[in-house]
């Protein structure tokens, strides 16, 4: 089953991530989609310190158990630090290993001890074949846990991202691999969305998709003028559904073409 990795940047309030969880949800029933809820519960890594940030830990603990009790959802959320692992692994279904910090040895042991599943997402500054790597500590620490790789594009010191396609097929070399689709139209090598362009998140996922991905990576937002973080680079939820049909039509074909019967 496809699958969709969604949601607003940035945890902002239970009421608004249990609406807009169950919005998610009802499209991705609708569409057969196998659907995991995204939301940083801390933006540790803002350009500007009085930038909004989040919940700390103790506090998105608690909305993630009532999010998860309240809408069904499975859940996924990053980390910055070893010992927020342990902390998180009971109230969300998969641990995120920040761009910035996939190289982190701590870091990639720590989600490896605490069981969940773990998406890596590939840093502006690695090349698909690091990735192994990256997977290498983690299947030391425990080899029974299941791991994906995400892309987001690289960077080569200029003012945008670029997404390689043949990443994603180096990297299924080694895991399921995820396309993120909104992170990788960001502009500015430290990944900032004030000069994001929409219009190329619809061709990048289609074009992800085609190559054979396994899940797509969206941000969405109810009204991404107002949100708190990266609300330029945000899919409007408006905009989700006819975008996710393509998605679902291009990937069914995929999977015939490479599954003949």
């Amino acid at each position: 089953m496809f699958k969709l990795i969604a949601g607003p940047c940035v945890l902002e309030s239970i009421d608004h991530a249990t609406s807009m969880a169950n919005r998610l949800k009802e499209i991705c029933h609708d569409l057969d989609l196998d659907f995991y809820y995204k939301s940083s519960f801390d933006k540790a890594n803002r350009t500007k310190l009085d930038h909004f940030r989040g919940f700390n830990i103790f506090e998105a603990v608690d909305i993630f158990n009532v999010l998860k009790k309240e809408t069904g959802v499975k859940i996924i959320t990053d980390f910055h630090e070893p010992w927020q692992a342990s902390v998180l692994r009971y109230s969300v279904d998969m641990l995120q290993i920040p761009a910035f910090l996939c190289r982190q040895t701590d870091l990639l042991v720590a989600a490896a001890k605490a069981g969940p599943i773990i998406n890596i997402k590939k840093g502006q500054f690695a090349s698909a074949r690091d990735t192994k790597r990256m997977l290498g500590k983690i299947a030391e620490t425990n080899p029974d846990c299941e791991v994906w790789l995400t892309e987001r594009g690289s960077s080569f010191g200029y003012d945008n991202l670029v997404v390689d396609m043949r990443n994603l097929i180096i990297m299924k070399e080694y895991a399921p691999v995820v396309l993120d689709a909104t992170h990788a139209i960001q502009m500015g090598a430290a990944g900032g969305s004030r000069g994001a362009t929409k219009e190329f998140i619809a061709p990048l996922a289609r074009a992800g998709v085609a190559v054979g991905i396994d899940a797509i990576f969206l941000e969405v937002h109810d009204n991404p003028d107002i949100a708190p973080s990266d609300g330029n680079s945000m899919l409007n939820i408006e905009d989700l559904k006819p975008l996710l049909t393509d998605l679902v039509n291009i990937h069914k074909v995929v999977y015939e073409n490479n599954n003949p019967t």
